[in-house]
C-alpha cells in the first residue's frame, strides 16, 4: 500500500504553509491562548477566514456553484491539518467547513442555502450547535427543548449547555422536540435560529478551555417561522447523523498533537533530558498514537472519495483521535509539568486545553465505543 501523497498534494500542503508563514502575525499563539470562541479570536477568524477565502483556500472541497472548487475531500483534510498544526486561526469557522455548510446544501431549501452559504463561503459567518442540554449530554434522544406548531411559527422552549461559540454566534444550529413527551429520536426536528431573535438568553460558563467557548443558552417563548426548519419534521436524526460523521473526522486534532509533541520533544532535548529510556518510549509511544490517528481518519476520508457512505469507521476515528490526544498531554503532563504552569508556552497550554474537550465533543469517547461495539463488534447491548 502506497501511503505517500502525490506531487500535486504536496505543492497544495506547500500552499497552504506558504499562505500561513505570509499571512499569521508573530502574536498569533498569543492570540490562539485566548480560545476559539473568545472575542479576540472570533475578531481574528472575520479577517483571516476572508482572506483564505480569496486565496481559495477556505472551502475548495465545496462545489463550485456555493463558493468552492469541486476540490477531492484529500484536500479537505490536508487544509485541516495544516491549520490544526498551526492551531487552528479559522476559530468557530471550522464548523462551517466541515459539516454545516456541507449539511445545508444537502438538506437546506434553496431560500436556506441562498441565505446561509454564501456568508460561510466568504468567511463571515459564526455558528454555534444546539445540541446538548443538561439531562441530554451525548444522548440527544433524551432532549427536552420543544418546538410547538402556531400556526406558520414554532414557539422554541427549553435550555442547551455547553454550547460553543453562542456568545458572538450569529445563528444556531438547533436541536428542538417536536413530537409528544415521549417523541425521542423521531421528534426531533433542527431550526435555523438567529441569535438575535427575541427570548434568546446566552450565558458564558468559565472554564479552563478558553475564554467565550461555552455557555448555557435558554429559551424563552422563541417564535421561529416554519421555514427556519431544516428537512421536515422526523428527519431530523436522519441529518444529525450525517452532520455528526462530518464533524466526528473534520477536525484533525492528531496534527496538532503531533506538532506539540515534537515542540516537546525540542523543549526536553534541550534541557537535556530526552537520553532517559522511559522518556524516550512515552515520546515514542505518543507519536504512533498520533500517527494511528492519522491512518483511520484516512481511511474515512478514502472511503469518502470513493463515494462510500459514512459507518462505523467515523467512530473508531473518533476514538482513535481522542487515545493521540490524551497521550500527547499525558506525556507532557508527566514530563513538562513546569510548561502548563507558566508563561512563554502558549502553543502547548492550548493543546492541553483543547484536548481536555476532546473526548466530548461530537459525543462522548463512551458513546462512540458503545456504537462500535454493537453496530462494528455487533455485541449484544448489556442489561
Amino acid at each position: 500500500m502506497d501511503f505517500d501523497w502525490t506531487e500535486e498534494d504536496a505543492a497544495y500542503r506547500a500552499r497552504i504553509r506558504d499562505f500561513l508563514a505570509r499571512t499569521l502575525p508573530a502574536n498569533w499563539d498569543e492570540i490562539a491562548r485566548h480560545g476559539p470562541g473568545s472575542p479576540e479570536q472570533t475578531e481574528f477568524s472575520l479577517t483571516f477566514c476572508p482572506k483564505l477565502a480569496d486565496e481559495g483556500l477556505l472551502v475548495p472541497h465545496w462545489p463550485a456553484d456555493w463558493g468552492g472548487a469541486d476540490r477531492p475531500p484529500w484536500e479537505h483534510f490536508i487544509l485541516g491539518e495544516e491549520m490544526w498544526r498551526a492551531g487552528e486561526p479559522r476559530g468557530a469557522q471550522y464548523m462551517n467547513v466541515n459539516w454545516i455548510g456541507p449539511v445545508l446544501m444537502r438538506y437546506g431549501s434553496d431560500a436556506q442555502k441562498a441565505q446561509y452559504i454564501p456568508p460561510m463561503a466568504e468567511g463571515r459567518a459564526i455558528w454555534c450547535q444546539g445540541f446538548s442540554e443538561p439531562n441530554a449530554g451525548s444522548d440527544l434522544a433524551s432532549l427536552r427543548t420543544r418546538a410547538i406548531r402556531d400556526g406558520a411559527d414554532y414557539v422554541i422552549n427549553g435550555q442547551k449547555i455547553w454550547t460553543s461559540y453562542a456568545g458572538l454566534a450569529s445563528t444556531c444550529f438547533l436541536l428542538a422536540q417536536t413530537g409528544g413527551a415521549d417523541g425521542g429520536r423521531a421528534g426531533i426536528a433542527i431550526f435555523l435560529v438567529p441569535m438575535d431573535t427575541p427570548g434568546i438568553e446566552v450565558r458564558a460558563i468559565p472554564s479552563l478551555i478558553g475564554h467565550g467557548d461555552i455557555h448555557e443558552v435558554f429559551f424563552t417563548d422563541v417564535r421561529v417561522p416554519a421555514t427556519a426548519r431544516l428537512g421536515a419534521e422526523g428527519e431530523g436524526w436522519t441529518i444529525i447523523s450525517y452532520a455528526l460523521a462530518n464533524e466526528r473526522v473534520g477536525i484533525p486534532r492528531y496534527e496538532m498533537g503531533a506538532a506539540t509533541l515534537d515542540t516537546m520533544v525540542a523543549e526536553l532535548q534541550a534541557r537535556g533530558q530526552f537520553s532517559d529510556s522511559i522518556v524516550r518510549s512515552r515520546a515514542a509511544q505518543a507519536a504512533a498514537a498520533c500517527e494511528a490517528a492519522r491512518l483511520q481518519v484516512y481511511r474515512v476520508v478514502d472511503g469518502r472519495s470513493r463515494g462510500q457512505a459514512p459507518g462505523t469507521e467515523s467512530n473508531l476515528a473518533r476514538v482513535a483521535v481522542v487515545g493521540a490526544e490524551r497521550a500527547v498531554a499525558d506525556f507532557g503532563m508527566d514530563f513538562l509539568p513546569d510548561a502548563f504552569s507558566g508563561s512563554g508556552h502558549d502553543a502547548l497550554l492550548s493543546h492541553h486545553e483543547r484536548a481536555i474537550v476532546t473526548g466530548i465533543a461530537a459525543g462522548a469517547t463512551e458513546i462512540q465505543l458503545n456504537l462500535v461495539a454493537r453496530q462494528h463488534l455487533n455485541l449484544p447491548k448489556g442489561a
